[in-house]
């Protein structure tokens, strides 16, 4: 009788082990199923917090490099700006300079290249890059590469100086009318007129004469390029003509000047 009885509560001992084990794994599944469940989405939200920040500090290093690249391509188009405007500068003295060969200038004068940095046409000057250390003197002519007269140097300095226009008031020089055998003196009125004084009535002079210096006063040289005769008048108590003449020069589209430093 114990005997039995001892192999019966033996065998509820088992059957009670494996219902416990059978529990704990139904258990353990259902916790994991609920800790799954409820972790997901802040998992997920997690995952997605982290690589929004991996994007965004992406972002960050992106737009740095962006910006230095930028900077670098400013930089360089900078440089090729200057590169090309400097080419253009060499080419356009290049011109003035072949310009000057093809008509002769460089076998008449000994000739110095400036360029002109700022104009006064109310004052009738302008300012040249060139000054006493680049061997310039007051007095010196300046022309351009057609040989038409600009004026002449009036103020020195180290690195610059300025050019009174022969249509400064102040001006006045000897000059002809070409092929006519008319001489006078050319004196500056305004920045688009000058007149043409001191010429007898009994030359013919006519409108669209070419005048030139003369050199019988010793400022300019002789044959430089003046203007065009525009009007002439003649009075019955005046011996002389007044005759108004159109400057040739053009400072617009003047850009490099010639200057001529003995003649």
């Amino acid at each position: 009788m114990k005997s039995v009885f001892k192999k019966n509560k033996i065998l509820v001992v088992i059957v009670v082990g494996i219902l416990l084990v059978l529990s704990l794994n139904f258990f353990q599944k259902t916790v994991k199923g609920f800790f799954y469940a409820t972790s997901a989405p802040v998992q997920k939200s997690l995952e997605q917090t982290g690589s929004n920040a991996t994007d965004f500090f992406s972002g960050v290093f992106r737009s740095k490099e962006l910006k230095k690249e930028n900077e670098e391509l400013e930089l360089n188009i900078q440089i090729l700006l200057a590169e090309n405007a400097s080419l253009k500068e060499i080419q356009e003295e290049n011109q003035v300079l072949r310009g000057a060969l093809e008509i002769g200038l460089q076998k008449d004068f000994r000739l110095a290249l400036a360029e002109i940095t700022s104009q006064d046409i109310g004052q009738g000057s302008i300012l040249i890059n060139q000054g006493s250390k680049d061997g310039l003197n007051k007095g010196m002519p300046v022309i351009t590469q057609q040989k038409v007269l600009l004026g002449r140097i009036t103020e020195i300095y180290e690195d610059f100086s300025r050019v009174a226009l022969i249509s400064s008031k102040e001006s006045s020089f000897d000059a002809e009318v070409l092929d006519r055998g008319a001489s006078g003196v050319v004196k500056g009125k305004s920045s688009q007129l000058l007149t043409l004084d001191l010429v007898v009535q009994d030359k013919e002079i006519k409108e669209g004469d070419v005048v030139v210096s003369a050199s019988l006063g010793g400022i300019y040289p002789k044959g430089l390029l003046v203007g065009l005769v525009q009007e002439v008048k003649r009075s019955d108590t005046d011996p002389f003509y007044q005759i108004a003449v159109v400057p040739f020069f053009d400072l617009q589209r003047t850009n490099s000047v010639l200057i001529i430093l003995d003649f």
